[in-house]
């Protein structure tokens, strides 16, 4: 190995030894000079082509020395920097400063008013009970009296699963109460909250997802008075005893005879008109007495027993108790919005 040569790396090894390092900017010239992509050390590093075969391991080993001695000491000086900087900003708290406080979040008013409800209803005897979110077309639509042309059981308005077809996201919480008649034997009285999926468009009326209450009284003697008056003690439990309801004939595959219940709304202001049709009501649930072929079909003996059920949108029933005028204020997370509850 040539003279010229070993001067190069003596001469080099004293520049790594003798670069001042005082704080991280001459920290990064050091990287920048000894280790960055256009170091110093390539220079030498060409070299190893113009050295004699012979020389070459030695010379390698040299060059290598050199690389180590500098990352060595940008690691060392690294360390030894952040420490410092680390002991800096300790000794700079006053612990005797009050901290930063963290601000509080609040109940979203879907699950106050879902709350309410379970409250409601289970001072009257009722029970709580839930189920999966993927169902099968059995618990979804079968039981429940729903015929095979049925508009519900089509994918434009249902979510099936894509490796799946017999399989969707529930469309209703009444698949809860299936489930419930299958295994149990009346008298049953219960209420099934979940969130439900329908290809719906999203308005300011409706969504595609949505939280749902659907309750169920089985037992012998029940009557559609038995209905109306659990419905009504609801109402005013719910809006307070002011509140006025009625209800509208409707249809349902699992109700005979079927209804609409209806709270009264108001009509005083532009979202009123807008949120009610310009009627003033709005409706809050579906109900009706338990069809005779959905008890056949979850093995309860219609000619002993009978029974009532009703289904109601939490969301909608938010919108009437705090005057909320627009449902995808629900789903949108603005804390804005939020923070009001």
């Amino acid at each position: 190995m040539s003279v010229s040569n070993n001067a190069d790396i003596a001469a080099m090894a004293e520049q790594i030894n003798s670069f001042a390092i005082t704080n991280k900017d001459e920290l990064e010239t050091f990287r920048i000079a000894f280790l960055g992509t256009k170091n110093k050390l390539k220079d030498l590093f060409g070299l190893m082509g113009k050295v004699a075969p012979e020389d070459r391991k030695e010379f390698g080993q040299l060059l290598n020395s050199l690389k180590t001695s500098a990352e060595e000491k940008f690691a060392q000086f690294s360390e030894s920097l952040d420490n410092a900087t680390s002991g800096e900003t300790k000794s700079n708290i006053d612990l005797s400063m009050p901290g930063f406080p963290t601000p509080l979040g609040s109940r979203h008013p879907v699950t106050m008013t879902l709350d309410r409800i379970i409250e409601i209803f289970t001072k009257i005897g009722f029970t709580v009970e839930e189920n999966r979110e993927i169902e099968d077309e059995w618990h979804n639509f079968t039981a429940l009296n729903t015929p095979d042309d049925h508009p519900a059981r089509d994918m434009t308005d249902t979510y099936y699963l894509a490796n799946d077809f017999t399989r969707m996201l529930r469309s209703q919480t009444s698949t809860v109460q299936v489930h419930v008649m299958e295994s149990q034997k009346p008298p049953i009285r219960i209420i099934s909250p979940g969130r439900v999926y329908r290809n719906e468009t999203i308005s300011s009326r409706s969504h595609c997802q949505f939280h749902q209450v659907e309750g169920l009284y089985i037992d012998k003697n029940v009557s559609l008075a038995d209905m109306k008056q659990t419905l009504d003690y609801y109402a005013k439990a719910m809006y307070g005893p002011h509140a006025k309801t009625r209800l509208r004939a409707s249809y349902f595959p699992f109700t005979e005879p079927s209804a609409e219940m209806d709270v009264y709304w108001g009509l005083e202001t532009e979202d009123d008109k807008r949120i009610t049709k310009g009627t003033g009501w709005l409706e809050v649930l579906g109900c009706g007495m338990v069809d005779p072929a959905v008890l056949e079909n979850c093995g309860i003996d219609p000619e002993v027993y009978s029974g009532f059920a009703w289904g109601m949108g939490i969301e909608r029933q938010a919108m009437l108790k705090y005057k909320v005028t627009d449902i995808r204020h629900f789903f949108e997370n603005d804390v804005r919005f939020l923070s009001q509850f």
